[in-house]
């Protein structure tokens, strides 16, 4: 992946943990070599619809490092489907099929696993993955195979970017629009914003697209703070940052050693600089105690968006799920159900890639994050992000995103890279 951060690249503090997937996992069996099917019969039974089947093959983490970010997308997926089919599986007359693989977050396995859908499956339509190194390995396999595959939820620009083909389109956000999001929440006219990240490639592209965008609503980066990434010590690094005297510091972050607890100590917030970093999902929220009351932006939380598909998903999660709330990349899973359900019922069932490419430019669909739509150019999804406020809520053990405004696609379109 672009190491962990492409899948987050300015969640502060994002820290891998793993989510053990709810012992009520919605009707899916597994067989030995990590393949899921559910939705539809087992591979070599005949459909009992009289239009056939759709396959479509989703390939996640779903063990190791990223378990928790492949399990999220397979529990949105799955009610994804059955809220876009109205509970059918069917759509255009046609079965729906999914089959699992487990990428184990390593680019040749996800190749393999992909290879395999694609040749023993006889998939019509690709999603995936948790990790954006998998997933640019697996792209080439879409245009040599002319299948359309939705990226859900690796964010790496160069999917849409540099490594752009025209059967791929992408439900998850991308870096850019975490960048202009995170811009979006706390930059404008006379804003003095101080930066802190990892001394390398990581940190020095994040701070990079977050500069470029903070500058074009006009703040102003009166500082760029780097440290050593195995450094347990950032006194000088913040001092000089409290000597800048920035109405905001934002933090990009990585690893285990975070710097929130010596902000915390080192008074920041209360000498009157405002900390800003990304909201993640809940494991890691539960990390962020010293940063009550920061601003910062949110890709999801469950109660930001105010609409009736949301409402429907986290009602259906918490029934499904032991009373469990939809996280971080639950939503994108839904989101690139609803978006095959969508393009083929424009297509009247036809799952021929070059048929549908014209048909997904530009399609507008309803997600739990409201309205998203593909661009046309690159085949990006433009979506809704938030402004949040990290806030003390009754009877949450951790810090809670709170709304402060939603960042509308508008505000949040990234560049076009391709």
């Amino acid at each position: 992946m672009k190491k962990f951060w492409s899948l987050f690249f300015i969640m502060g503090l994002v820290v891998l943990m793993l989510v053990a997937c709810s012992s009520d996992e919605q009707s899916a069996t597994k067989d030995s070599d990590e393949t899921v099917t559910t939705g539809g019969e087992a591979e070599g039974t005949e459909a009992t619809t009289e239009g056939g089947t759709i396959k479509v093959g989703v390939l996640a983490s779903l063990t190791g490092a990223l378990e928790s970010y492949g399990k999220q997308t397979q529990k949105g997926f799955e009610l994804g489907l059955e809220y876009a089919t109205d509970g059918t599986m069917e759509v255009a007359g046609k079965k729906i099929e999914v089959i699992w693989e487990d990428t184990e977050t390593k680019p040749e396995v996800a190749v393999q696993k992909a290879t395999k859908l694609l040749e023993d499956d006889g998939v019509d339509f690709l999603v995936g993955s948790s990790s954006s190194g998998d997933t640019l390995a697996v792209l080439p396999l879409a245009e040599e195979y002319e299948k359309i595959m939705i990226v859900e939820p690796a964010v790496a620009d160069s999917i849409t970017g540099s490594e752009f083909n025209p059967y791929i389109f992408r439900t998850a956000r991308n870096s850019s629009q975490d960048a202009y999001a995170a811009a979006a929440a706390i930059a404008g006219d006379g804003v003095k914003i101080a930066t802190f990240a990892p001394d390398y490639s990581f940190g020095w592209d994040g701070v990079a697209a977050f500069k470029t965008a903070a500058e074009k609503l006009g703040a102003e980066i009166v500082v760029e703070e780097y440290a050593d990434p195995a450094a347990t010590d950032f006194t000088s690094n913040l001092q000089k940052i409290i000597e800048a005297k920035p109405d905001y510091l934002f933090v990009v972050w990585a690893g285990a050693n975070s710097p929130w607890n010596q902000i915390a100590d080192m008074k920041l917030q209360e000498n009157g600089i405002k900390i800003s970093t990304g909201a993640p999902d809940i494991v890691a929220l539960q990390m962020m105690g010293p940063l009550v009351g920061m601003e910062g932006f949110s890709v999801y939380y469950h109660t930001l968006p105010q609409n009736p598909v949301n409402d429907w998903l986290v009602e259906e999660h918490k029934k499904r799920h032991n009373g469990e709330v939809p996280d971080l990349f639950t939503p994108g899973g839904f989101s690139a159900a609803v978006a095959i359900v969508e393009a083929l019922e424009k297509s009247g069932g036809d799952a021929d890639g070059n048929t549908l490419i014209p048909l997904m430019e530009g399609m507008s669909f309803e997600t739990p994050k409201g309205t998203m739509t593909f661009r046309k150019e690159d085949h990006q999804a433009l979506q809704t992000m938030y402004s949040i406020r990290l806030e003390k809520v009754d009877g949450v053990d951790y810090p809670v995103p709170v709304l402060i405004r939603e960042l509308s696609p508008e505000e949040t379109e990234p560049p076009i890279l391709n």
